[in-house]
């Protein structure tokens, strides 16, 4: 049995990985804003809520404050928030706003690593624990996106994973980054495998994927380090 946290864990991505990745008579805490659908399962495993806001900086602390007496097997760190119409053909990094750009930067970058710091007494308490951070092929190079402040964080996220896996590597903790590319995210996972693939003629990864490359870096034995998987969709040409 394991101990699972998932930040981000009330829709899309997040909630996939609350509901598929742990088996019958694990424990999944899930860290989110509002509550998620997947406390409502009744699959053996047992899901708690904590309730946090990680654009403020109380939030690490108030998640590990709820962990403190837990041994974490592993931690999915899948939370991201990107520029306002980021994705809109019209969108232009001219008018982006400080202030949105201090909060991306915060959310993306500044939370994962206070949060991270904040729950490494409970992984080093596991035999093997885990941490999983979810990047994007945004991050890569040669992405060509124009999203300045977004691209950035998600480079920034393989730089954490890069340095934090050497931080705890005498703990025996290993640490992954994961980079998708586009995703089926509006596809709730319970709809499932073949819903996603036909909505978007192929051209977007089903959550379905996601969850079993997670599964697949959790099984591993501790003598094991997956360090970074770089997962584009087939149909990308730019990745």
């Amino acid at each position: 049995m394991k101990t699972y946290l998932v930040f981000g864990a009330s829709k899309g991505l997040g909630d996939a990985f609350a509901r598929g990745v742990p088996h019958q008579g694990d424990k999944v805490w899930v860290v989110s804003r509002s509550k998620p659908e997947s406390l409502k399962l009744e699959d053996g495993v047992e899901r708690i809520w904590v309730q946090a806001d990680l654009s403020e900086l109380d939030a690490a602390a108030t998640v590990a404050k709820r962990l403190e007496n837990e041994t974490l097997d592993v931690l999915i760190y899948n939370v991201g928030i990107w520029e306002k119409e980021g994705f809109e053909d019209h969108y232009t990094f001219d008018k982006d706003e400080p202030a949105d750009i201090s909060q991306l930067i915060h959310v993306n970058i500044t939370s994962a690593i206070v949060c991270i710091q904040a729950l490494l007494p409970q992984l080093r308490k596991s035999d093997a624990g885990k941490i999983i951070l979810i990047g994007s092929t945004a991050g890569l190079s040669n992405a060509n996106s124009t999203q300045v402040s977004f691209v950035a964080s998600k480079f920034a996220i393989r730089g954490i994973t890069e340095a934090l896996r050497e931080h705890a590597r005498q703990d025996g903790i290993a640490v992954t980054c994961i980079n998708p590319g586009e995703l089926a995210a509006e596809i709730p996972y319970e709809d499932g495998l073949d819903l996603a693939l036909s909505a978007y003629s192929g051209t977007r990864i089903p959550l379905q994927d996601m969850v079993a490359l997670v599964k697949c870096v959790v099984s591993l034995s501790k003598a094991a380090c997956v360090k970074e998987i770089n997962v584009p969709a087939l149909a990308d040409l730019n990745t």
